[in-house]
């Protein structure tokens, strides 16, 4: 069951957006999401949260401004997801911009798994490529990496840990942790990706050297405005939280995106995913570029996508970036294949009975089984678990969940009441991986569906829609659709969805796959497209769609990208 609900704001709050000049549409649509007043609309860089608010910075800087001027070696250990290339990259490039000497390393997730490992450590201390470190850096990681970081501190490589996961009940001995949501860090905003800390991190760095005297005409202090293309991509990738901070982040990096303003490897993905550059959007970083980096590290190695990231050769940057194209096209094939083997699995399933999806398959693809867990929560709103094999003894599994229900509190409550089960596991509310030994998985997905039932309440299985309301005549137009592009959405700063009654005047299925459609209501007839779904609709629907705009011939025109179709609400 699926119910839809009209996001609250105050009729104060869009007042005073309309007093400051903005359209009276996108006032309420701003203010149904938190923001209260001119000052929140404003993205500037200058707006952005001081560095020094972020506890450990002013140590990481002071130690990383050392090993500069000291010509030390350091090497970045980053994560294998879109936001820890990022990351990554934003490292290298900003420290190699105030002349420090540093490398990467990121762990294979098939071989050594995720963080700062002692196996990691040892590898990066003996690595065919470079010299032993005098200091590792970690972005995106490192928050659990205690055992990693003790045999750091043996081999005489200091750590610097950047990260924004929560942490553990015990800080690895790191000289610096620089992490908004560490204990006792007051920064006020904690939703910021891996790539935001560094790039703050750097940001301290400069500073710390300027203070030095460092710079000089010869030797000028970097633009670090010019990471923002990378900041922007990890952030919106990583699908943290649209917070004001974040927000100026991602506003001024997708603004020099569009002038042609950012690295060649951004350049050469968007070139092949056939994107237009000059109307570049939140939607393109998420669902074209952050996809094909992803698939590097889900399918191979993510040395490829920092590759790919961090060269300024454009022949090389597009050789890299058609690379990734077709390993992401891989990871679709192979995504493909285990969603209809999970159908198969999930044909007899009952949603007003079953609780829970948990599934395993012998060909599943440890990359993407997190892939296939979030689909098919989506299509069943259902908290799922999907597991592939981990070795002859163990499965691998990757959840996601839904609204109401604490995925990693569930799976602690498993491990209490099922010992021995799991070997291990990790996770927030929405998402969690674990490990479980094989033999027990009827045993597990039992126990997963009783503990489900025991920590959620009813309601939590009805999906819910959250809209914008109906739109009057006079909003049906293309200049509220640009004035809504030249906002910042994603993330907990949901894109504008709207709903109303329609009249289907004509239908048809484009490519066995979607429903084309022409709607009619009180503000006259328009083009609509419902992707994934081929069902034949009744004359009189009630549909939540988004607006946009449809550029074809020098011609411009409003056209719905439908989210959901309620037959049951129809006139």
């Amino acid at each position: 069951m699926t119910q839809l609900s009209i996001r609250p704001y105050a009729d104060s709050h869009v007042q005073l957006l309309t007093d400051a000049g903005l359209p009276p549409l996108l006032a309420r649509l701003l203010a149904a999401r938190g923001v209260q007043n001119h000052a929140d609309t404003q993205l500037e860089l200058a707006g952005l949260i001081a560095p020094h608010e972020l506890r450990g910075i002013d140590v990481a800087a002071q130690y990383l401004a050392d090993a500069i001027v000291a010509g030390k070696h350091m090497v970045i250990i980053a994560d294998y997801d879109c936001d820890g290339a990022t990351a990554c990259a934003v490292g290298l490039r900003g420290l190699r911009s105030m002349g420090a000497h540093v490398n990467f390393l990121v762990p294979n997730r098939f071989t050594y798994g995720y963080g700062l490992s002692p196996e990691i450590v040892e590898l990066a201390a003996n690595h065919d490529d470079f010299a032993k470190p005098d200091l590792l850096i970690t972005v995106d990681n490192g928050m659990a990496s205690v055992a990693g970081v003790a045999r750091a501190n043996e081999l005489g490589m200091p750590v610097i840990i950047t990260d924004h996961h929560l942490p553990a009940d015990v800080d690895p001995d790191a000289v610096a942790i620089v992490n908004p949501n560490q204990n006792g860090c007051t920064f006020p905003s904690k939703n910021l990706a891996g790539v935001g800390v560094m790039f703050y991190v750097l940001i301290a760095t400069r500073a710390a050297l300027r203070t030095r005297g460092y710079f000089t005409d010869a030797r000028p202090a970097p633009n670090l405005s010019e990471l923002l293309d990378l900041v922007a991509l990890g952030t919106v990738a990583d699908v943290v939280k649209l917070d004001h901070n974040n927000r100026i982040l991602v506003a001024n990096g997708l603004a020099r995106m569009r002038t042609g303003k950012m690295c060649a490897g951004i350049n050469a993905i968007l070139q092949v995913a056939g994107r237009d550059i000059s109307k570049l959007s939140t939607f393109d970083l998420g669902f074209a570029v952050g996809p094909r980096l992803n698939a590097a590290g889900r399918l191979d190695d993510m040395s490829l996508g920092i590759r790919c990231l961090t060269t300024d050769d454009a022949q090389e940057a597009m050789q890299l970036a058609q690379e990734l194209n077709d390993m992401n096209n891989e990871r679709k094939n192979i995504e493909k294949q285990m969603r209809e083997d999970a159908e198969v699995n999930l044909s007899a399933l009952d949603v007003d009975v079953q609780h829970s999806i948990c599934i395993m398959h012998d060909e599943f693809h440890q990359g993407v089984i997190g892939i296939v867990a979030g689909r098919l929560k989506e299509k069943y709103h259902r908290p799922t678990l999907v597991f592939a094999p981990d070795g002859k003894e163990f499965l691998k599994g990757s959840g996601r969940s839904i609204n109401g229900i604490h995925l990693r509190d569930v799976l602690d409550w498993v491990d209490k009441n099922l010992p021995d089960a799991i070997v291990k596991f990790g996770g927030h509310a929405m998402a969690a991986g674990l490990s479980i030994v094989r033999e027990r998985f009827d045993e597990f997905k039992a126990v997963f569906e009783q503990a489900v039932l025991a920590m959620s309440e009813p309601e939590a299985f009805v999906k819910q829609i959250v809209t914008d309301g109906e739109l009057a005549q006079a909003d049906f137009t293309i200049a509220n659709v640009d004035a809504m592009n030249r906002q910042v959405w994603g993330q907990g700063f949901a894109p504008p969805l709207f709903e109303g009654h329609f009249t289907v005047v004509e239908q048809k299925v484009l490519k066995d796959a979607h429903l084309k459609l022409s709607l009619k209501n009180h503000a006259g007839v328009f083009s609509a497209i419902w992707f994934f779904h081929t069902d034949e609709l009744p004359e009189q629907i009630h549909c939540a769609y988004q607006l946009q705009r449809n550029d074809w011939n020098g011609k411009s025109s409003l056209q719905f990208l439908v989210e959901h179709v309620s037959v049951q609400e129809a006139l």
